[in-house]
């Protein structure tokens, strides 16, 4: 019990310390996450709080951090523009359809828990998780550069440009050389505290988070508790018109927030040696994002960055997430008035920093090693999500790799041929039988030249779908019309069962057999479930 309590006390202590690191560098990147949105800084701040807190409370993935994310605000800011614009000049309604659209991301979320699709995040390849990565940091590495432009939307020349640059880039360097001298320091942090106090005691002329948001006419930063945003019932209609318009957002966004936060799951599996509940992990992020979106909140997902900060740094169970939401409160309730002196060039560089870390660059290593088709896949993911969103992106990437599965294992259908002494033709047949191989199937047999008596043996294929079962279907029949007689060896007992219910004669087609399989079809999903069971066995 003694050495018990006393690893219990030390994972505690690990927890505790990495909790604080990871607060520290939540603050720089919720903050920039919500200039990429489009909306306050404690719009962001407020959300990493919030979702970061619940999700390490209910989640299915203990040491796992949640909070305001880049994948969702590109997303954000057409929904926040498209929103101002609907309302009159002098009123601001982005933010409001903002809210409405979290609240019903979240609701969809918890839907996916509800009916445990969580489980289908395992359907993605790796080229569309390397195309899915990259994509996002493109997207995140154009939405910064708008950063560069006045109040006017030119671009920055002479001096204002050369200043702006030469902040980013001591920003990079700051958090690339650091932890190259110590790992204790969150870099991210340091970097906007330097920069920062350059700013202030050089008294340069750059815009700061503050003149940001009072040109964009708002009031500055007024940190506080989250309040329950009431304008959302008066300021959003509630009708079809208003579900038409945030319906789309708010599927993409679940969508995103699912698939970042289920693949953030999976490699923390990896890395931990563990097993999350992806399931639940749904439920958490759909309840965090309905609360978030009331009180205030930009909504977000499980973050790869800093949950890989959290369990680098010894964080294993919950108390590192809630110790990280807790303390980040604090920095909103004390701190929000010095988040306002930070120079927007501090927070384009973490961003610039954030890209870096985020694009695989193996990638371009791995391309003329890889399958050609994965190649396109990965391609076609990265140009998809900056072209449109991430979500359509990694739909469009299962998609091509299921299609170009399919036509690989299309191509594997085989037939050996063999005549028995008796005259009966034998045709053995190799690889599986779907409906993309029904083709190659069928271009086998040779009805017409073939003998009286023809054997089938199914021994080496499977049969994967009812497509397989009418190819089979319109094969007999084909023989039978041409007066020839016909056998089917070694299908499995679904099989069977559909032919015997399709036709009576395929009793006396089908040879029994003690050695026939016992795989299931893919289309009864009890009877493949029990069907794996027996596999495994």
């Amino acid at each position: 019990m003694t050495e018990f309590i006393r690893k219990r006390a030390a994972n505690a202590k690990n927890d505790i310390l990495s909790g604080i690191t990871v607060a520290l560098a939540l603050v720089p990147e919720a903050v920039a996450f919500a200039f990429v949105a489009g909306v306050d800084p404690l719009v962001g701040l407020y959300a990493a709080f919030m979702i970061g807190l619940i999700t390490s409370i209910f989640g299915g993935r203990p040491g796992m951090i949640s909070g305001a994310t880049g994948a969702l605000a590109v997303v954000m800011v057409s929904l926040v523009a498209e929103g101002n614009a609907m309302g009159e000049a002098s009123e601001q309604l982005g933010l409001y359809y903002l809210f409405a659209t979290v609240i019903l991301m979240g609701v969809i979320q918890m839907l996916a828990g509800v009916l445990k699709l969580g489980k289908f995040v395992r359907l993605i390849p790796h080229p569309v998780m390397m195309g899915f990565v990259n994509g996002l940091a493109i997207v995140i590495f154009l939405s910064q550069l708008g950063m560069f432009k006045d109040v006017n939307g030119d671009w920055f020349s002479g001096n204002s440009l050369w200043v702006m640059v030469s902040l980013v880039a001591l920003t990079m360097g700051i958090m690339f050389g650091l932890p190259k001298l110590t790992k204790k320091l969150p870099e991210a942090l340091v970097a906007i505290l330097v920069v920062s106090a350059i700013v202030i005691f050089g008294n340069l002329d750059v815009a700061t988070v503050g003149s940001f948001i009072t040109d964009g006419g708002g009031e500055g930063l007024k940190g506080g508790l989250p309040q329950f945003q009431t304008d959302i019932f008066s300021k959003v209609p509630f009708n079809l018109q208003t579900l038409w318009f945030i319906g789309p957002y708010a599927l993409i966004l679940a969508a995103i927030g699912l698939i970042e936060s289920l693949m953030t799951l999976n490699l923390i599996d990896e890395l931990t040696e563990t097993r999350g509940n992806a399931n639940r992990e749904c439920m958490a992020q759909g309840g965090a994002n309905i609360v978030t979106g009331f009180f205030g909140g930009m909504g977000g997902c499980a973050m790869i960055g800093q949950s890989l900060i959290n369990i680098k740094s010894g964080g294993r169970t919950r108390l590192s997430g809630i110790v990280a939401a807790v303390l980040l409160l604090m920095f909103i309730l004390f701190a929000s008035s010095y988040i306002e002196q930070i120079p927007i060039a501090a927070l384009v560089g973490v961003m610039f920093m954030v890209v870096i870390g985020t694009f695989a660059w193996s990638s371009f290593r791995i391309l003329n090693k890889i399958p050609f088709s994965d190649v396109i896949v990965l391609v076609a993911v990265s140009s998809l999500t900056v072209i449109f969103d991430l979500a359509i992106a990694v739909i469009a990437g299962v998609i091509i790799s299921a299609l170009v599965f399919s036509w690989e294992n299309a191509k594997r259908i085989r037939a050996r041929k063999r005549m028995r002494d008796d005259g009966t033709k034998i045709y053995e047949i190799w690889g599986p039988l779907f409906f993309g191989s029904i083709i190659a199937f069928n271009e086998k047999f040779d009805v017409k030249n073939d003998p009286e008596k023809v054997e089938v043996d199914f021994v080496e294929s499977r049969i994967s779908d009812h497509s397989a079962i009418e190819a089979i279907f319109s094969l007999v029949n084909k023989y039978e019309a041409a007066g020839k007689q016909i056998k089917l060896k070694h299908l499995s007992e679904d099989c069977k069962i559909l032919l015997y219910k399709s036709s009576p004669k395929f009793r006396e087609v089908i040879v029994e057999d003690i050695d026939d399989p016992r795989y299931h079809l893919a289309e009864n999903p009890e009877a493949f479930t029990k069907g794996l069971s027996e596999y495994k066995l």
